[in-house]
């Protein structure tokens, strides 16, 4: 099926939902996933048939209207890590494959809670805003976007295809086997605190907490992508799983192809940003550029994510590992060379 005109802006749910046709489906670890391979045996993300070329097209609108994306990349997030690489490898050599086990089980979950996006109902930014929205990615939200986004992170389960969240699972039994270590136990939440919202004069809450919404989800995405470099990292080194090492590198190239699909989340993300910056948003006291309302909330996103949220998850995150690694029959040995490969 041919590709939309690149100078198309408006498109049905069925269209942004529409996937390629694939020479065959992606299955791993026994799982039905979702994409699929052409005939040259490349993956192809999911979805991606018309939105792709439709978030290209209204990024080429934006920045005709003298707008951009939203100027943001997850090198936002190369600060403190707790565990590091060098730490994350140390505890697998020695034995203690639990945290890396962890870290994939919780992937996988948080992926999964993805797909409320899916059957959510967002306030439409064309109440609010000057401008009219019918030729923008944010007038497309609730028009198969946000929902092709959801699926993508929790599959299709009535179909039998799993998403992100599977592809996790799958990964995670590839590289250890299934049921190496117990079910961890999943945090609540790993957005920023909605209490902490400091809502504009003369914005209705439900497009300020949407707004909000879609920054935290932006944040989050760097964060998963700082998380997959490791992972992929730590699957293809030639000293780990030594026992497994076929299996570990089918392993990495599944995250790679999470990574191929989670690229249109941060392109997308970053187009909605960059339109509400570059409209205005209607008041009662006359229109406000948007980049007042939008900025003002990205930086404190950014404060928590780089400087608050680091220093806290890093000591609750030693407390637990220190344990852990004591628990050995050579911890304080290992502990030692833990905290010296420490960032």
């Amino acid at each position: 099926m041919a590709a939309p005109s690149p100078d198309r802006l408006r498109f049905s749910e069925a269209e942004l939902l529409r996937s390629d046709d694939y020479a065959r489906p992606h299955v791993e670890a026994g799982r039905r996933l979702h994409g699929g391979f052409d005939a040259e045996g490349r993956y192809v993300p999911p979805r991606m048939a018309v939105r792709s070329p439709a978030i290209d097209a209204w990024t080429e609108s934006l920045r005709a209207r003298g707008g951009d994306l939203l100027a943001a990349d997850s090198s936002l997030l190369d600060g403190l890590r707790m565990p590091n690489e060098a730490q994350q490898k140390l505890l697998l050599q020695e034995g203690l494959g639990q945290t890396f086990w962890n870290t994939l089980t919780i992937t996988g979950h948080i992926e999964a809670r993805g797909r409320l996006l899916s059957d959510m109902t967002f306030p439409e930014f064309s109440d609010v805003l000057v401008e009219d929205t019918a030729e923008m990615g944010i007038g497309h939200l609730n028009r198969g976007l946000l929902k092709a986004h959801g699926i993508d992170e929790g599959g299709e389960p009535e179909k039998g295809i799993g998403g992100h969240d599977i592809m996790w699972f799958a990964l995670r039994d590839l590289a250890f086997g299934a049921g190496a270590y117990p079910e961890p136990e999943v945090p609540d939440n790993i957005a920023r605190p909605e209490e902490e919202i400091v809502f504009p004069e003369g914005i209705r809450e439900g497009h300020v907490r949407t707004l909000y919404f879609l920054l935290n989800l932006l944040m989050i995405e760097f964060r998963a992508e700082r998380g997959f470099r490791m992972t992929e990292a730590m699957l293809r080194d030639p000293e780990l799983f030594t026992d497994r090492r076929a299996e570990a590198e089918r392993a990495a190239d599944i995250v790679g192809r999470i990574r191929a699909d989670e690229e249109i989340h941060v392109r997308s993300l970053r187009l909605y940003l960059g339109e509400l910056r570059q409209a205005h948003f209607d008041t009662p006291g006359g229109p406000v550029p948007g980049h007042e309302i939008v900025d003002p909330l990205w930086e404190g996103i950014v404060r928590w994510a780089t400087v608050e949220q680091p220093k806290l998850q890093a000591e609750q995150t030693r407390k637990v590992l220190a344990e852990r690694i004591l628990a050995h029959a050579d911890g304080a040995r290992i502990l030692a060379e833990f905290e010296r490969l420490s960032d």
